[in-house]
């Protein structure tokens, strides 16, 4: 597959640095950052599907008094989702 794609010119100077420190070309740089992001979402993908699991199954860890902080728990739960502060 054949990709053409437009960055602005920060990105060009980052994928640049990238490849006078790994000496990799200009596919491989953009191949492995794909890799990578690919694994984090997979990851995140099954983490998801873990805790969904064993809160269904009645196994899930958290806080004994859940059923007071639970607010600042969603607050918690956005943060680190969104990065919401």
């Amino acid at each position: 597959m054949r990709i053409t794609v437009r960055i602005d010119d920060s990105y060009e100077q980052k994928i640049k640095v990238i490849q006078q420190r790994t000496h990799l070309n200009t596919t491989d740089v953009i191949k492995q950052a794909i890799d990578l992001m690919y694994e984090k979402a997979e990851l995140s993908a099954k983490e998801k599907n873990q805790k969904l699991i064993e809160m269904l199954a009645g196994t899930a860890k958290g806080p004994e008094d859940l059923s007071t902080t639970y607010k600042e728990c969603l607050d918690q739960g956005w943060e680190e989702k969104h990065g919401i502060k």
